[in-house]
């Protein structure tokens, strides 16, 4: 009698942070829970977590990056570890992601989003709720150009400063007693996620912030030829999420955008399937802003695909190429 071969053991991969263990580990939860009822062998996971480029780099502002680092700050390191069978998923912020993979890989599972929205935290012991309440020269910490320069058109009396790191080193500056920050800008998903909700002051909704393409979401990349991995994420896969990060990643491809360009989204899914997005570019000084909503029915990743594409040529052909131009020569200027 032949023995059946032990079931694959599946290694899980992700940065080393706090908050990428939690987000594997949830990806975990998922698909273990998604196999336990298999009539067959079932498959076993494991974990692995390593430093990246934009772990080790703390100190430089996302904005100077030119475009090939800034696309793969995140997931380079992790994704030459998969390539070469070191593991076997990747699991990533979908934010983070950039919207063109290198060969051979491929994004194999979208869990279900959290709330994408920013949020408002406040230095610890004073009574602010709002960006509002923020006296006129408050100094406002965040690392991302897209918050920067929509909250400029709403608040130009603010002051941005980059603040970069993990979420906890970056609410200790907050919180310390000779900080500069009045306050923070972060994700409200990561902070729920790493157990940080009782820091979150208020969200910021649109149209005042509009948040970056597929936050909220958790993203598994995993090789293109792997058919058993590529079948265990469709056992995890969220559909309505994947269908809204399809379009606002659809729309940042044609964009040519990075993680530092201010491209801002919102998306919503009805039961019977009408998308309707909104997506909007900024200029990096606040005065100049291009915005577009669009409705449409999808049925597959196609449709959704071309509502991404159709919501960025509006935005190109009234104004946003000129805007993404001016600051593509302003970071050129910055890194000569």
């Amino acid at each position: 009698m032949v023995s059946s071969p032990p079931p694959r053991t599946f290694t899980l991969a992700s940065r080393a942070s706090q908050l990428a263990q939690i987000q594997t580990n949830i990806t975990r939860a998922a698909l273990e829970t998604a196999t336990a009822d298999a009539a067959v062998s079932q498959p076993k996971f494991a974990t692995s977590f390593m430093s990246t480029a934009g772990d080790r780099n703390q100190t430089q502002a996302l904005y100077t990056l030119n475009s090939a680092e800034g696309k793969a700050f995140w997931t380079k390191d992790l994704e030459v570890a998969l390539l070469d069978k070191s593991v076997d998923m990747l699991v990533h912020s979908f934010k983070d992601v950039p919207t063109t993979l290198p060969d051979g890989c491929v994004i194999g599972a979208v869990l279900e989003r959290e709330d994408p929205v920013d949020s408002f935290v406040v230095k610890k012991g004073k009574e602010w709720k709002r960006l509002e309440d923020l006296a006129e020269g408050s100094v406002v910490g965040t690392s991302s150009v897209r918050r920067i320069a929509q909250l400029k058109r709403r608040f130009p009396g603010l002051k941005f400063m980059d603040c970069r790191g993990n979420l906890n080193t970056r609410l200790s500056k907050l919180d310390a007693d000779d900080s500069p920050y009045a306050a923070l800008i972060l994700a409200k998903s990561g902070m729920v996620r790493n157990g940080m909700g009782d820091r979150l002051t208020s969200d910021i909704h649109p149209p005042t912030l509009f948040h970056a393409v597929s936050q909220g979401a958790l993203a598994v990349e995993v090789r293109a030829d792997d058919a058993e991995a590529l079948a265990l994420c469709k056992l995890i896969t969220h559909r309505p999420t994947l269908l809204r990060c399809t379009a606002e990643r659809a729309c940042l491809r044609v964009l040519e955008g990075g993680c530092s360009v201010p491209v801002g989204v919102q998306t919503a899914l009805t039961e019977d399937g009408e998308l309707e997005m909104t997506a909007c570019v900024t200029g990096l000084d606040g005065k100049e802003h291009v915005q577009h909503t669009l409705k449409r029915k999808v049925e597959s990743e196609q449709d959704a695909q071309k509502v991404g594409a159709e919501i960025a040529k509006l935005l190109v052909d009234s104004g946003a190429a000129k805007i993404l131009q001016t600051i593509k020569e302003d970071r050129e200027k910055r890194t000569a």
